[in-house]
């Protein structure tokens, strides 16, 4: 590893302080997003483990595959891992900057990013067994659980490091940054939160990184941090948020939303103006997709799903090497 600086005191991440209450269900509640519907048409075998397996895997009580699939699905890999960490600090630096409180220095947002990367690779190497009973709070990094080993790809080491210095620079001279620091023209409205709406009495679950009302453009602005490159997808993810903006706050006219991605690897922005074409496209999306989740219950009314065999499994090798969920399809 080369991630390597004095400890000092730190900022918990969100992993370290969450804390929920909920009924417990046999089943899920059946629900959509983006990442669901990709997960789908990506492995059905993953979809079950992921929303189905998984579920109640938590409970000291719950049986040994669902506890198995629930540690596995929080299993993460180096580039979301520090993906993640810069995201959450990001969410702190805009906290503290709205509440007038100092910020911290470039400098200081590297060493707090190293930190983290840190404890994830010695909780990953030398912490297993406090992660294979609270998954949920540490951390296990995909290249050192299915290597065996306790040293990461240098390859990825070197290009983690290298987006670090940028990425920090970059958001910290990015337009939306500026925007904030400058508050007298922006009126914040919520950041980082899950959101849903609803369709047929299915929630449509929402995160938005950032968003908040310019008020010289009297626009509002919807905000995406990116650590990685642009995808496809990403028009649909915006498409989303406008939709749901534009509900939760009686939006008239799609003028008014702004939708920006922030590149923080590359350090450019790109703004994108979305028409009812847009919105619609997205809602025959979910719709259709919904529609394909129901083909794989066995009874809707409980969101109960068919036997996993029924669950086709991926037949990319490339696809399963990145998978969390290896050592279930294919036991040693």
């Amino acid at each position: 590893m080369k991630f390597l600086l004095n400890e000092n005191k730190h900022i918990p991440l969100k992993k370290d302080v969450d804390i929920v209450m909920y009924e417990i269900k046999p089943f899920p509640d059946l629900s959509w997003s983006l990442s669901r519907h990709k997960t789908m048409l990506t492995c059905l075998r993953k979809y079950a483990y992921d929303y189905y397996v998984s579920h109640n895997g938590w409970l000291s009580q719950a049986d040994t595959l669902s506890r198995q699939a629930y540690r596995l699905k929080k299993m993460t890999n180096l580039e979301m891992h520090f993906g993640s960490i810069v995201h959450d600090l990001i969410y702190q630096a805009i906290q503290r900057c709205l509440k007038n409180q100092s910020i911290p220095s470039q400098e200081d947002f590297i060493d707090e990013v190293r930190h983290h990367l840190n404890r994830g690779f010695i909780e990953s190497t030398k912490k297993e067994h406090l992660w294979q009973n609270r998954p949920k709070h540490y951390t296990m990094l995909h290249e050192i659980y299915y290597s065996q080993t306790d040293t990461l790809p240098e390859s990825k080491v070197r290009k983690i490091t290298d987006r670090l210095q940028r990425t920090v620079k970059n958001f910290y001279s990015s337009q939306t940054f500026t925007d904030v620091i400058d508050k007298e023209n922006m009126r914040f409205i919520e950041s980082e939160t899950f959101r849903f709406m609803k369709t047929e009495g299915i929630k449509l679950f929402v995160v938005m990184d950032l968003v908040y009302k310019d008020l010289k453009r009297n626009k509002w602005i919807i905000v995406d941090w990116k650590t990685g490159k642009s995808s496809e997808e990403d028009r649909n993810q915006l498409a989303l948020y406008a939709l749901y903006l534009q509900q939760k706050h009686n939006i008239e006219s799609l003028d008014d939303i702004v939708i920006r991605n922030e590149y923080l690897v590359s350090g450019e922005h790109i703004e994108h103006q979305l028409t009812e074409q847009d919105l619609i496209n997205v809602q025959h999306l979910y719709q259709m997709s919904i529609e394909q989740m129901k083909l794989y219950l066995e009874d809707p009314a409980q969101n109960k799903p068919l036997p996993i065999e029924q669950f086709p499994m991926q037949d990319d090798p490339r696809t399963c090497a990145r998978c969390n969920y290896q050592e279930l399809c294919f036991p040693s």
